[in-house]
């Protein structure tokens, strides 16, 4: 990580007066916090509650206008609060006041885009890590608003009276959710996360996150991303963020009980539960295949989801690497995003960013497999959900060849970070080049995450950001170029126009 920063460094100190340097500049400020009040207004029973520590701060966050929130947090860090603290109270708030149902998504974004803000601030400099986190304190306060105008919703406490000891719970939280019972997964999630431990109640849930299409891969994103945030704020705050995870597992709006019905979203991972038997016992010692992502590209442009996971599971079971199938999965939905740039397309990309770190922290090898299938199996209905909602263009991985730059250098890279806000084929051609030419490619992550910090405005943005930024170091290097490439077509340039809420930002953290 060290090292990333100081190429970071590098590059914005031989950059010219143009974009990226004076966006660096434009973010260092740190001092001069003010000093307010907490409310000491009493709950509603009935609501969940946290610990008298965290509560207060929860409170701050829900109850002070949104034209205040960033100067009271203010000032609650000058008298002492950490950033752990900070981040724990922006999930429980968005946890407790705005509901991941009946659709994982649209306002429930202020708790979807929690980690992706700690992964973003945690990766750029000391003093650029409260920008993204103050931008989803004040996008919490435009969902709370929602909410309250549409339901008026709050999580309730659990009800004590269902929730099952240590030697029921796993049996009692399997059961209902498999038969997708909403009362009864509440209650065994409390029990779970009570008398489990961390590890097994992961690998018990994640059999779940995936195992249907409903809200595009959201489910998956909700596990993935609440599970890294716990890892930050401690296991301490787990059952109120796992019950509301619960919840968006078992949504199903407006359809008939899953478990008692054929859905085309859920027949892939009834599928690829048998499929997984065909896939040979030393499945992971396999060998990197360049070949096979091309395999997998040609299944997700026009075959069906069963026969992408099919092209998978040959692949495994001749001994071809789970690395090779994975730069199919990044790099297709990639090419998806470059086809059709938009909601459906960005959304695959953090799908299979939450796909893999569910592959890659799942403990059980059956687990495994079958997440690397529906992860493949994903795509071909990505794809389909893009048909959807208009023409899918015609290019493909292949026709993303390298364009020279006018520029050299530096000023390449700023060349490149102006077109993607006029041209992106036309950046990502030159992006190709800049990369094959010995251009670093953390130096580009770098400039347009801090290009996110000034110009980001919409959950999806520091989401894609924060996926696809990652996932630029879990794709071989074969592919490596080309994926980041492609991401151009979701990320901010250098001609965007500017976050007004910075500037709120600045003033608040300079007092």
């Amino acid at each position: 990580m060290s090292m990333r920063y100081e190429n970071r460094r590098q590059f914005l100190r031989t950059a010219s007066a143009g974009s990226v340097a004076a966006i660096a500049s434009g973010l260092a400020f740190t001092s001069g916090l003010p000093r307010v009040s907490a409310e000491d207004a009493e709950l509603k029973p009935e609501l969940v509650q946290f610990d008298d520590h965290i509560e207060p701060l929860v409170r701050l966050i829900e109850e002070s206008p949104r034209d205040r929130l960033l100067e009271q947090v203010a000032g609650r860090i000058r008298g002492g609060r950490s950033y752990r603290e900070v981040l724990a109270a922006l999930l429980l708030a968005g946890i407790r006041n705005v509901q991941p149902y009946p659709a994982v998504g649209f306002k429930f974004h202020c708790v979807l885009v929690v980690n992706a803000c700690d992964l973003a601030s945690i990766a750029g400099p000391a003093e650029e890590r409260w920008l993204p986190i103050f931008w989803a304190l004040d996008y919490f306060k435009s969902s709370q608003a929602d909410e309250a105008r549409t339901s008026g919703w709050h999580m309730s406490g659990v009800n004590e009276s269902l929730v099952p000891d240590a030697t029921q719970a796993r049996t009692m939280f399997v059961e209902a959710m498999d038969n997708w019972d909403v009362e009864k997964a509440d209650a065994a999630t409390a029990g779970l996360v009570r008398t489990a431990g961390a590890t097994e109640v992961f690998n018990l849930i994640a059999r779940y996150a995936a195992r249907d299409y409903r809200s595009i891969g959201h489910k998956a994103i909700y596990l993935a991303n609440s599970w890294r945030t716990l890892q930050v704020i401690g296991w301490q705050f787990a059952e109120p963020v796992l019950r509301s995870l619960t919840f968006a597992l078992l949504n199903h709006d407006g359809e008939p009980n899953p478990a008692q019905s054929d859905l085309e979203v859920d027949r892939p991972w009834r599928e690829n539960s048998e499929k997984i038997a065909r896939i040979s016992e030393n499945w992971m010692s396999g060998k990197l295949d360049d070949a096979v992502p091309t395999e997998l590209f040609q299944a997700f442009r026009g075959e069906s989801s069963s026969i992408a996971a099919d092209t998978a599971v040959d692949a495994l079971s001749r001994g071809v690497s789970p690395q090779s199938v994975w730069d199919g999965v990044f790099v297709g939905a990639g090419e998806l995003l470059m086809r059709q740039p938009g909601i459906i397309g960005l959304h695959g990309l953090t799908t299979a960013n939450a796909m893999r770190y569910l592959w890659q922290h799942a403990a059980d090898d059956k687990l495994r497999r079958q997440l690397i299938l529906q992860a493949c199996s994903f795509n071909p209905m990505f794809r389909d959900s893009a048909k959807g909602r208009g023409t899918i263009a015609d290019h493909t991985v292949e026709d993303l060849q390298p364009s020279v730059p006018e520029a050299a250098g530096s000023e390449a890279l700023n060349e490149i970070l102006s077109d993607i806000s006029g041209n992106q084929m036309r950046a990502a051609k030159k992006l190709r080049s800049f990369l094959a030419s010995g251009g670093s490619g953390y130096d580009f992550v770098d400039a347009t995450r801090s290009l996110l910090f000034m110009k980001g405005r919409d959950a999806h943005d520091y989401k894609f950001s924060s996926a696809v930024l990652e996932d630029y170091g879990h794709v071989s290097q074969a592919w490596r170029d080309r994926f980041l490439a492609m991401s151009v077509f979701n990320l901010k340039g250098s001609g965007d126009p500017d976050n007004g809420l910075v500037k709120r930002t600045r003033s608040a953290l300079q007092g």
